[in-house]
C-alpha cells in the first residue's frame, strides 16, 4: 500500500468514526437556520465545535463568519477549504423530526451540511498535524446566499490569514437531486454560471385607454424590449458560450383602462465565462435603450452585478477529481459535462486562487434524483450520511495538495 492510499484508508476510518458527532451538528443547524451575514447561533456552534483544537481563530468584524487557521508541523504552502453557513427565507415543507423551527426560514441548500463536514475536516486534519507540511485556512462563510459575503471576508484577510496567501482554495457543494446521493462530480473551467440583474425603468406619459394617441406608453416598448432580450442572446452570443436572460418580474399600471407612466421590468442575467459576461452586461442595457428612444420614452437600465462565474482551475479540477476517485472510489466521480446554470460566490475566491469547486450528491436513499426536489425548494432533503465522506474528502484535498510541495 502507498503512503496516500495508507492515509487514505486512514482518514476513511477516522471520518466514520465522527459521522454521528457531525449528524447530531448538523441537525441542530438545521432546527435553528440562520439568514444573512450575521449568523450568532451558527457562529457560536461552530466555535464551540472548534474549541480545545490547536487552531488561530478569527471572527468576522462586517460579518458573522469564523477563520481558522490550522499549522502544521512541517514547513509548506497554505490551502483553503470552504464552507458557507447560512440558510434561506424558505418555509420548510418536509417532516423531518428536525425540521426548521424557525418560521420562515430552511437551510434548502444544504449549508448546514457543508459547515459540519467543515468541521470534520478540520478535526481530522488537527489529529494529522504532525504529518501536515504547511496550513490550512478554513472559511466559515456567512452571507453566500446573495449577500456577498465571500467579499467581504476576502476584505476581512481570509487569504492572508496564515501569513502567506494559498496556492489552492477547494470547497463542495451538496445537491439535494440530479446525482446519486454520494457521487461526486466536477469540472475543468467554469463550473457555476456569474449572475447579475439588469433593472430597466420606461418612461413615458400617462393617458386613457381611449385616446392612446395622446400618450406615451411605456407598456408595448417594454413588452418589446423584454422579446428584443431574447433575440440578443441568439443573435449575439455563440451558442457555445451562452448567456441566459429570465424577466422575472415585469410591473405597469393600475387599471385597464389607464396607460401608466412607466413600466418596469427586472431579469436575471446568466453567463459562463468572464468574456460573454462583460458583453452581455453591455449589450444587455444598450438594447433597451434603444428600444426605449424609439418610442420615445427615457430608459434607466441598470446592472447590478452578482457573482462571477466559478471558474475551476485546470490542474486543481483534475487534482480534485483524482483525489474524490483514490479517496472514495473510481465509480465514486463523474465529470460534469457543462456546467451548472446556478451561482455561487465562492467565485470571488476562485477569482484570487487557483480553486476547484465539487458537488456532492445526497440525495436521499428512498428519492429518484432526476425526479427529487431540488436546492432551495421547501421539500428539499439532504441525506446526512453524505457527512463522513465530505469530510474525509476535503480533509484529503488540504492533506494531498500541501504533500506535492
Amino acid at each position: 500500500m502507498t503512503d496516500a492510499a495508507h492515509r487514505q484508508a486512514g482518514l476513511r476510518r477516522s471520518a466514520a468514526a465522527l459521522q454521528a458527532e457531525l449528524e447530531a451538528l448538523r441537525r441542530a443547524l438545521h432546527r435553528e437556520p440562520e439568514i444573512g451575514l450575521e449568523l450568532p447561533l451558527t457562529q457560536a456552534r461552530v466555535v464551540a465545535a472548534l474549541e480545545g483544537l490547536p487552531l488561530e481563530i478569527t471572527l468576522g468584524k462586517q460579518l458573522g463568519s469564523v477563520t481558522a487557521v490550522l499549522r502544521g508541523a512541517l514547513p509548506g504552502p497554505v490551502v483553503l477549504l470552504r464552507g458557507d453557513m447560512d440558510a434561506l427565507p424558505v418555509q420548510e415543507a418536509g417532516g423531518a423530526p428536525y425540521a426548521s423551527a424557525v418560521a420562515g426560514v430552511m437551510h434548502a441548500c444544504g449549508h448546514d451540511l457543508h459547515t459540519a463536514a467543515l468541521v470534520g475536516a478540520v478535526r481530522l486534519l488537527c489529529e494529522r498535524r504532525e504529518e501536515l507540511a504547511g496550513a490550512v485556512v478554513f472559511m466559515f462563510q456567512p452571507g453566500e446566499e446573495g449577500l456577498g459575503g465571500a467579499r467581504l471576508m476576502v476584505d476581512e484577510g481570509v487569504l492572508t490569514a496564515a501569513g502567506d496567501p494559498p496556492v489552492a482554495a477547494y470547497a463542495l457543494h451538496v445537491a439535494a437531486s440530479q446525482l446519486p446521493g454520494g457521487l461526486v462530480a466536477g469540472r475543468s473551467g467554469p463550473v457555476m454560471a456569474a449572475s447579475d440583474t439588469l433593472t430597466v425603468t420606461m418612461r413615458g406619459r400617462g393617458g386613457h385607454g381611449s385616446s392612446p394617441h395622446l400618450a406615451l406608453d411605456p407598456i408595448p416598448a417594454a413588452c418589446e424590449a423584454v422579446s428584443a432580450l431574447q433575440t440578443m442572446v441568439t443573435r449575439r452570443f455563440d451558442p457555445f458560450d451562452p448567456v441566459v436572460v429570465t424577466v422575472g418580474s415585469f410591473h405597469a399600471g393600475t387599471a385597464e383602462n389607464v396607460i401608466p407612466d412607466e413600466a418596469v421590468f427586472a431579469a436575471t442575467v446568466r453567463s459562463f465565462s468572464p468574456g460573454a459576461r462583460a458583453r452581455v452586461l453591455e449589450e444587455a442595457p444598450a438594447v433597451v435603450r434603444g428600444i426605449g428612444r424609439a418610442h420615445g420614452l427615457t430608459v434607466d437600465a441598470v446592472v447590478t452585478e452578482g457573482y462571477p462565474v466559478t471558474v475551476n482551475d485546470p490542474v486543481e479540477a483534475a487534482f480534485a477529481a483524482g483525489t474524490a476517485r483514490e479517496l472514495l472510489g473510481a465509480d465514486r466521480y463523474v465529470d460534469l459535462p457543462q456546467p451548472v446554470a446556478g451561482s455561487e460566490d465562492f467565485a470571488v475566491v476562485a477569482e484570487l486562487v487557483p480553486a476547484a469547486y465539487l458537488l456532492l450528491g445526497a440525495c436521499p436513499a428512498d428519492r429518484d434524483p432526476a425526479t427529487a426536489a431540488y436546492n432551495h425548494s421547501p421539500q428539499a432533503a439532504f441525506d446526512d450520511g453524505v457527512l463522513a465522506d465530505a469530510a474525509a474528502l476535503l480533509a484529503e484535498l488540504a492533506l494531498g495538495r500541501l504533500s506535492r510541495n
